[in-house]
């Protein structure tokens, strides 16, 4: 997980005054999704930055922060991710793991128990891409992204902000995949919330249920990649690593982009 420089200013929080989300304050979905806050933006640069901004001054485990649009949303390695009005649910989540002991997993938990809960709102079976992606189609096209963000105190992780951006509508100018066209955002949120706090709560390595359910959506096993390695994907570890049938035998790998040789990926872009 990255732990890029905060620097979202405490002042972002004034533009959330009188802002709704389809309707709703941040109190009224906080009542429905019962969680301790949920702060609903209009705009803002990255709800990962002012997760950030909040945790850092104390924001309870719970904390959710929404917005209609980001002008900044980034994934890993740097990269962006668009996030136009209304096109999206664009999210970040706050939590304090008591542990450290399933980061290495975190994002593929997510991933997996975010594509479960998103099965009825996209009208087929989600499928998952090693390490953060959800994906449909054929060929598959990139629906949402999952970008978790860690902050320590010592040796233990003081808060992990969970930022996850799902397409409702395709993106402009993007060859991606969305929601059903009458996907409700609000029903989203019902269904997505609960899944992502449940997976962020688990502790431990992936369980054997859990790496089933992951191979029987996992869209890369079986494929050619040139990156993390150049050889044959042949699923992933209990640890959370990607394993790449290569010349030199079986190879796991912790880090890295999984990028296909066939022309036919089109999962490019990155998380929120």
């Amino acid at each position: 997980m990255s732990r890029p420089r905060t620097n979202a200013p405490a002042v972002m929080l004034s533009l959330s005054a009188g802002a709704r989300y389809d309707g709703y304050t941040g109190a009224a979905l906080a009542a429905m999704l019962q969680l301790p806050r949920v702060i609903v933006f209009d705009d803002v640069s990255s709800t990962l930055d002012v997760a950030h901004d909040l945790a850092a001054r104390g924001a309870l485990a719970g904390t959710l922060v929404l917005a209609e649009a980001q002008s900044a949303g980034r994934g890993r390695m740097g990269r962006s991710w668009r996030s136009d009005r209304n096109a999206g649910v664009w999210l970040t989540m706050i939590e304090r793991p008591p542990t450290d002991d399933a980061v290495s997993v975190l994002s593929i938990r997510v991933a997996l128990s975010l594509a479960q809960a998103l099965d009825p709102f996209a009208g087929e079976q989600v499928a998952v891409k090693w390490p953060n992606d959800l994906c449909l189609g054929r060929p598959p096209r990139k629906l949402a992204g999952i970008l978790l963000e860690s902050r320590w105190r010592g040796a233990r992780i003081d808060w992990l902000a969970a930022g996850v951006g799902i397409n409702v509508r395709v993106p402009r100018g993007v060859n991606g995949a969305a929601l059903r066209a009458d996907a409700d955002r609000i029903a989203v949120l019902r269904d997505v919330v609960p899944a992502l706090r449940d997976a962020l709560a688990r502790h431990g390595p992936l369980s054997e249920a859990e790496l089933a359910a992951y191979a029987a959506r996992d869209q890369a096993v079986g494929r050619r990649c040139l990156e993390p390695a150049d050889g044959v994907v042949a699923g992933i570890q209990a640890t959370g690593a990607l394993l790449v049938d290569t010349p030199r035998g079986r190879e796991a790998f912790r880090g890295g982009s999984l990028v296909f040789m066939d022309a036919t990926d089109r999962t490019s872009g990155e998380a929120p």
